[in-house]
């Protein structure tokens, strides 16, 4: 309606100034709240059990009381550094808003909350020395229980349990890195970051590891440790196509078969044993195999393993390259943090839900698994191999399945060779007629005694 003047009314019906952008746009954000979607299929899994690290699980019950184990670990420091917290709370003030933007929710105050940071990283940094230092030691409240160290180990790979990596690297290096301090004042002279791959147990050399930069913080680096080899052969995407390494055809995966159905057409399962990404699954296949199935060395390696030890022989397989897994009961909990900082913050870099995505589909029953564990592609911690393909079953929701995947080539490669009927018949032939050197015998002699009969039938036809 129109004013009386003339003009017009500009009364503010809804204020707009709610609408601030989400805490999750910062560019410093990294640490998450596992969406609701996420959390249904098995909240436990993104939750700490014996202690809280940062504001997000702060003071929940069941969790206070390890508060108490923080304080001696926060007393030890600083009466072995001769430091003043004052000087370590500057330090983490002077990040103010770095600190609280790498958060994508909270509820404590924020001069609470360094508070919570400054115990939180002091803790994990005591912690990390004494592991360094004596892992066994029977003195240390945490290190003289296996299951408490184990059962901390876990928490502190949590998504929503964590502080920004670098907080505790800068009070790291403030403690024991300071270059003002003369040799013998030096506590320490290893790195935050050997440190932290030495607790977390992973055996990357150092030079690689200072190639790859500080993470945002555990989760993140554990993602880094377990896709590094992989993704360090892709050129950016900002570069020539025609000069990258690896060109990958990047599209959702609709269909592919499952491991026993390989298996059936002649697929070989074989493990890597290296440090390899687990994305570095590879389809070995000779190029003369796709014009003459009848080439293939499987029956005769099966009669006559001895031959394996000539390359030729057995190249005239065909091999799908599965980095070897273990499954334990961390498993489930570390992959489904690494795959729920995937959605929240490299949505367009999933590459480890490529990868739970593509077991999905390779995994149907127990019997999937049974192969693998039989091939050690899985080395299986848990019991049953049921619980195993559950498990793998229930770590992909609908949406990362039908996400664009890095192995679309490796699957339409995969399909290609299982659709062909000559491969399943082969394939079959050697599974029955050929298992082994016993059978294998008694098939030719069946064959040379069913050819002398059938000649024994035409010779007198034809003389």
């Amino acid at each position: 309606m129109a004013a009386e003047d003339g003009t017009s009314d500009h009364t503010t019906i809804i204020d707009m100034e709610l609408a601030l952008p989400p805490a999750f746009l910062w560019p410093e954000c990294c640490i998450y709240k596992i969406p609701r979607e996420l959390c249904m299929f098995n909240e436990k899994a993104y939750s700490p059990r014996l202690i809280s690290i940062g504001p997000l699980h702060h003071g929940k019950r069941g969790l206070k009381k390890r508060d108490m184990l923080k304080l001696r670990y926060f007393r030890n420091f600083f009466y072995r550094t001769q430091k003043k917290q004052e000087d370590f709370y500057k330090l983490i003030d002077n990040e103010f808003h770095r600190v609280l933007r790498s958060y994508s929710e909270f509820d404590l105050a924020p001069e609470y909350l360094l508070k919570v940071i400054l115990l939180d990283a002091i803790f994990i940094i005591e912690l990390f020395l004494n592991t360094a230092r004596n892992p066994d030691d029977q003195n240390d409240e945490i290190l003289s229980k296996p299951w408490l160290r184990h059962a901390i180990r876990v928490d502190l790979m949590l998504l929503e349990n964590q502080i920004p990596y670098f907080v505790l690297k800068e009070l790291y290096e403030y403690a024991f890195m300071d270059d003002n301090r003369s040799e013998e004042q030096r506590v320490v002279t290893l790195s935050f970051l050997t440190l932290t791959y030495n607790y977390f147990c992973l055996s990357y050399e150092q030079g690689h590891m200072e190639e790859e930069g500080d993470p945002n913080h555990f989760t993140d680096l554990l993602r880094t440790f377990h896709c590094r080899p992989f993704l360090s052969k892709i050129i950016p995407a900002t570069r020539d196509p025609d000069e990258r390494e690896i060109r990958m055809v990047v599209m959702p995966i609709k269909h592919l078969y499952t491991a026993t159905k390989l298996d059936e057409a002649g697929v070989k399962f074989k493990a890597v044993e290296e440090n390899v990404s687990f994305l570095d699954i590879k389809f070995q296949k000779n190029s003369c195999l796709d014009f003459c199935p009848c080439f293939t060395s499987s029956w005769l390696l099966n009669c006559l393993p001895c031959l394996k030890y000539f390359p030729c022989m057995v190249r005239m397989q065909t091999f799908l390259e599965v980095p070897h897994l273990v499954v334990d009961d961390r498993t489930e909990t570390l992959f489904r943090n690494i795959m729920a900082l995937e959605e929240c913050h490299y949505p367009r870099e999933a590459y480890f839900c490529n990868y739970v995505s593509l077991l999905d589909f390779l995994i149907s029953d127990e019997k999937d698994v049974e192969l693998l564990v039989d091939k050690k592609v899985f080395r299986n911690q848990l019991g049953s191999n049921a619980e195993v393909a559950t498990l793998i079953n229930n770590l992909c929701p609908d949406q990362i399945g039908d996400a664009s995947s890095i192995f679309y080539d490796l699957s339409r490669l995969l399909n290609k060779h299982c659709d062909n009927p000559w491969n399943r018949t082969l394939a079959t032939m050697s599974s029955v007629y050929f298992p082994n050197i016993w059978r294998g015998t008694a098939t030719v002699v069946g064959l040379i005694i069913l050819g002398f009969t059938f000649w024994n039938f035409l010779r007198p036809y034809v003389s």
